[in-house]
């Protein structure tokens, strides 16, 4: 690829339908399905244990105490999984994707286990650190190992069953932790994690044997980590910090970390992200902003059952299928879109994508009210719709346009980690800045539900103009 190509234009073309095995039957079945059970797997385990460790909180801090550090227990494995997901490409390179997934899957299962045991919330906490330096890895490795373990004609349709995924989290993972949370048995949840971990670290090995990494050993870039990693702590301490100038200090001072990050990295020979992405004339940075405001548009599920219940008076079901909604349209979009085999057709996708979700984030928005009766409900229902199919649609596509960005199998490896790394940030960076806008809704929960509604479509609004600069030619 010259190095003013367009990695969404490259995204058209990785699947075109001249091979007779380029199909999902050819994707789902044999060693194919194997891989990329274990791929959707690990995916699948980051992203319910988000949601799966929320509503078993509850249980657990009346268990051993630790209310004070109730939001730790979150910020804590969100951290340790952004940090891990800068390692990906240099674990796959270095020991190959089964020896990785399994140090993933155990690191994660050991986690698991150290929570299922915890006597306090601060050992909790630690095992949850434990528990997201696996997820990172798992997350990470979901999308960069497509690229090396599967034929080309493969890349769209294995995206798209591994970003499902993470809708798929979202719809199961509070479902199954308030079971175990009815039943009093949070430890045994953690327990059976590690159990399911350890299964499928077994089958990595299986599926991915004889696979070796590139052998490339490049040095940790500590000077752009560094920085890095201390904006994700500052943003994330602003969620936690009273709403004022510690807050804003808290933000400035992340936001100027990012800055000096990607200062850094332009002047540096050793990278977090691919070297394209930095390179004047390519979109590989615009497909990772498009990506970011895509992850800001998903973190709005976290506050949508709340609204349902205090807004509408739904019951913790309602709302909680609800908040289903968006997830349920994402997953059934995107699984469709990557039977798009037209350039022209894909790079409508992705520019179609961002402005559906922030259409519907504005109209769901403008309709939260105290006493919302049934009608205002579907025109919710009917927003979240909207927003999902717009996930659904740019998601898979815009990670195919990611790891076709270079011929060079370790910086196509490099820029597909890299999409992870820029998801686990944008939800750590719009998490804070929901809940700094749920705290300005003050007393008045429609407020504040407008607030982090709005405030959000306002950060998937810069998708909008992200994705036409991607898909130019």
């Amino acid at each position: 690829m010259s190095p003013n190509s367009h990695p969404a234009d490259s995204a058209g073309s990785a699947s075109m339908p001249d091979d007779p095995r380029d199909g999902w039957s050819d994707l789902l079945s044999g060693r194919h399905l194997a891989i990329v059970t274990v791929m959707a797997s690990g995916i699948l385990l980051y992203a319910m244990n988000l949601y799966f460790t929320a509503a078993l909180m509850p249980s657990i801090v009346a268990d051993i105490g630790g209310q004070a550090y109730y939001a730790w227990v979150t910020t804590g494995f969100v951290i340790a999984a952004i940090v891990a997901s800068l390692f990906v490409s240099r674990l796959l390179d270095s020991r190959g994707p089964a020896s990785a997934y399994l140090v993933a899957f155990v690191t994660f299962a050991l986690g698991a286990a150290g929570n299922a045991i915890s006597p306090t919330m601060e050992i909790l906490i630690a095992g949850r650190i434990v528990q997201g330096l696996g997820g990172g890895l798992l997350a990470g490795l979901g999308y960069a190992v497509i690229r090396s373990a599967l034929p080309e004609r493969h890349w769209a349709r294995a995206t798209g069953v591994v970003s499902a995924m993470w809708g798929v989290g979202t719809l199961f993972g509070p479902a199954l932790g308030g079971v175990f949370a009815e039943l009093g048995l949070w430890r045994w949840s953690y327990g059976g994690l590690a159990l399911v971990a350890l299964i499928f670290a077994l089958l990595g090995q299986r599926s991915f044997a004889g696979m070796a990494g590139s052998g490339r050993r490049s040095p940790v870039p500590v000077a752009s980590l560094i920085p890095l990693v201390l904006a994700t702590i500052a943003i994330s301490l602003s969620a936690l910090l009273p709403i004022g100038w510690p807050t804003m200090l808290a933000v400035g001072g992340g936001l100027v970390l990012l800055w000096l990050f990607v200062t850094v990295e332009r002047r540096s020979d050793n990278t977090i992200l691919p070297k394209l992405t930095y390179r004047r004339g390519n979109a590989l940075k615009w497909v990772y902003l498009t990506v970011a405001a895509l992850s800001a548009g998903v973190m709005v599920e976290n506050f949508i059952p709340l609204f349902g219940q205090q807004l509408a008076g739904l019951s913790p079901l309602v709302a909680g299928l609800l908040g289903a909604v968006l997830s349920l349209a994402w997953v059934i979009a995107q699984l469709f879109v990557v039977s798009v085999s037209s350039d022209a057709g894909r790079r409508r996708a992705i520019r179609l994508g961002p402005l559906l979700l922030t259409a519907g984030l504005i109209v769901y928005g403008l309709f939260q009210a105290s006493g919302a009766g049934l009608a205002t409900v579907a025109i919710w229902a009917g927003a979240l719709t909207v927003s999902g199919v717009g996930i659904g649609l740019a998601w898979p596509l815009l990670g195919v346009a990611a790891m076709s960005s270079s011929r060079d199998p370790a910086e196509g490896g490099k820029a597909a980690a890299a999409i992870t790394t820029t998801q686990l940030i944008a939800f750590s960076i719009t998490s804070a800045m929901a809940g700094t806008l749920m705290a300005a809704g003050g007393e008045s929960i429609a407020d504040a539900a407008r607030y982090v509604s709005l405030g959000i479509a306002l950060l998937t609004l810069l998708g909008v103009l992200t994705a036409g600069i991607a898909t130019r030619r």
